[in-house]
C-alpha cells in the first residue's frame, strides 16, 4: 500500500518535520507565555530589550536568567502538547504507519516509500516528545531525531538542529527535505542547504 504522504518524499534519504503548525497545533496561549517571560524580567528588575517572545529568550543568557525564562516557556509548551490537536499532515503520517502495520501483519513501521523521518522544532524537546506520543506518531519518526530548541547549542533559524536531525536519520543535507510552516523553517533549510517544502504545498499534492 502506498504511503499516503506522497510519492514526492520517496526521492529523499531523510525527511524532517517542524512540529507546531505542521504536524500538530499546540494548545498554547503565546501572548500569555510572552507575558510570563516579561514577568521573569520584571522580577529581576531587568528592562526587557524587546517584547517578542523568542527575542526575550535569546537575550536571557546575557542577563543570567536563561533557565527561568526557558521554564516559563517550556511549562506551557509541555501542557499544550498534551492538549494539542493533530493536523492533516500528522494524520497522513499516522495513516502511513497504520497502512504499513496492515501490510506487515501488525509490525509498526512507515511504508518503505517514506524515508526515515524526524522532527526539528522551535518548541522544547520535551513538548515535541509529548506531542509525538500523544498523537501516535512515535512509530512514524525516529526517536533520536526529535530535536527541540534545547537539544543542541542553537535553535531555528540556525540550521544546526535541522542538520543534527538529518545526520541522526543517516541522511545528508543534499538528500534531505525539511517540511514546515514558517519563515523561520524556510530560512533554516536555506542556511543548511536543505530542500524545503511548505506544509500547505505538500498537502495539496
Amino acid at each position: 500500500m502506498t504511503d499516503p504522504i506522497g510519492d514526492r518524499l520517496a526521492g529523499y534519504e531523510a525527511v524532517v518535520y517542524d512540529l507546531d503548525g505542521t504536524l500538530v497545533e499546540l494548545a498554547v496561549d503565546w501572548d500569555a507565555v510572552a507575558a510570563a517571560v516579561l514577568d521573569v524580567y520584571a522580577e529581576h528588575a531587568i528592562i526587557p530589550p524587546t517584547e517578542e517572545l523568542w527575542g526575550l529568550l535569546g537575550a536571557a543568557d546575557e542577563y543570567g536568567i536563561r533557565d527561568e525564562v526557558e521554564e516559563a516557556i517550556a511549562a506551557p509548551e509541555r501542557a499544550g502538547a498534551r492538549e494539542s490537536a493533530r493536523l492533516p499532515l500528522g494524520d497522513r503520517l499516522a495513516a502511513g504507519v497504520e497502512a504499513s502495520a496492515d501490510a506487515t501483519d501488525g509490525g509498526l513501521e512507515v511504508d518503505a516509500a517514506h524515508p526515515p523521518a524526524g522532527v526539528c522544532s522551535l518548541n522544547c524537546e520535551a513538548a515535541c516528545r509529548i506531542a509525538v506520543e500523544t498523537h501516535g506518531l512515535g512509530d512514524a519518526v525516529v526517536s533520536e531525531a526529535i530535536l527541540g530548541r534545547d537539544s543542541v547549542g542553537s535553535h531555528k533559524p540556525d540550521p544546526e538542529p535541522l542538520l543534527a536531525a538529518i545526520d541522526r536519520l543517516g541522511g545528508t543535507p543534499e538528500t534531505a527535505l525539511f517540511v514546515g510552516d514558517s519563515r523561520s523553517d524556510a530560512v533554516a533549510a536555506e542556511r543548511g542547504g536543505v530542500d524545503f517544502a511548505w506544509v500547505a504545498d505538500l498537502l495539496a499534492e
